[in-house]
């Protein structure tokens, strides 16, 4: 359904471009025709109108700009889409700045639309001051949220916080790439293949997670428990060792292992190290390097113990 409305609402083709122009010009030039004279003064008749203080509406006036809304819908689609595509060309332009001149050209497309819709239909602006409160409060209410994402994805283009191909975090576990920045909602595709819309507002108001807004560096966390029994500064090396090693392992700043605690079952170490490219994901390396730490302890008699419980069993004296 939604593509049957976008070729009714948005043409193609030359041949359809054309047809639309001839159409909008036989519409335009209608009042000027003596054949539907007749036919317009019986719909602009008082029997066919109704007053609104004192703006009058008649049949007629009804009909042309039902009319004129359907073409006016297909030219500024068109003209929109033109736009749209020019700017998406210029390749000294970053994509946030295309998205942001594509949002204000369609915005100024829409309004001139608005403005010669009104002009052709003879409407006054000032004749209807007597809906301008009830409107705007009417607007308020009803497009408060709309009104917010737009207003909010305006605040994203021009901070640059958050920017296509961005790998983001929100709070509520929705991680991935943003796709697309759009007037209502910015697109994220997470690792699983989901798309997600979410809307621009939270980017505003909620705490996001910018993993490359700055660069796109991400630190690995392991954690690694040896026996007691084991040459802690040994088990040390060797965990550096294996990160060290692996080849997306980053070296300035180098990986680092602190001895954090003393446990129940185990001495506990903590691993950090860098990775360049977190786009390239940081599971992968995460699990490399826990797989080469289990190998190198397997070969210097390094033991990751199991939890350990001492139980005491108290007998008592039969009498």
């Amino acid at each position: 359904m939604s593509s049957t409305w976008t070729k009714i609402l948005k043409p193609s083709g030359w041949r359809a471009k054309i047809l639309l122009v001839v159409i909008l010009a036989i519409f335009l030039s209608l009042d000027y025709w003596e054949v539907v004279q007749p036919i317009k003064t019986f719909l602009e008749s008082d029997v066919m109108a109704f007053s609104i203080g004192e703006f009058r509406v008649t049949a007629y006036l009804v009909i042309k700009g039902s009319l004129l809304v359907f073409l006016l819908f297909w030219v500024t689609g068109i003209i929109s889409e033109f736009g749209e595509n020019r700017i998406k060309k210029i390749n000294s332009l970053r994509a946030s700045n295309k998205a942001l001149i594509v949002k204000a050209f369609q915005i100024a497309v829409y309004f001139f639309a608005a403005i010669f819709f009104l002009d052709v239909l003879g409407i006054d602006l000032t004749n209807m001051a007597i809906f301008s409160g009830a409107v705007g409060i009417g607007i308020g209410f009803g497009l408060q949220k709309i009104t917010s994402n737009f207003i909010s994805g305006l605040i994203l283009l021009f901070e640059k916080s958050v920017e296509e191909e961005d790998l983001v975090e929100m709070p509520d576990g929705t991680f991935g790439f943003v796709r697309h920045t759009g007037a209502r909602y910015t697109l994220i595709e997470e690792f699983d293949g989901k798309e997600v819309m979410v809307p621009n507002e939270d980017f505003i108001t909620s705490k996001v997670t910018n993993w490359t807004f700055t660069n796109t560096r991400g630190r690995v966390e392991i954690h690694v428990g040896v026996s007691y029994d084991c040459d802690i500064e040994n088990a040390r090396e060797l965990i550096l060792q294996a990160a060290s090693e692996h080849p997306r392992c980053s070296h300035d700043p180098a990986p680092q292992c602190f001895l954090r605690e003393f446990g129940d079952s185990s001495v506990n170490f903590l691993l950090y190290f860098w990775v360049d490219d977190v786009n390239m994901g940081r599971f992968e390396p995460h699990s490399d390097v826990m797989r080469t730490i289990w190998r190198k302890f397997k070969e210097h008699d390094i033991v990751i113990p199991y939890p350990q419980r001492d139980i005491h069993i108290k007998s008592q004296e039969t009498p």
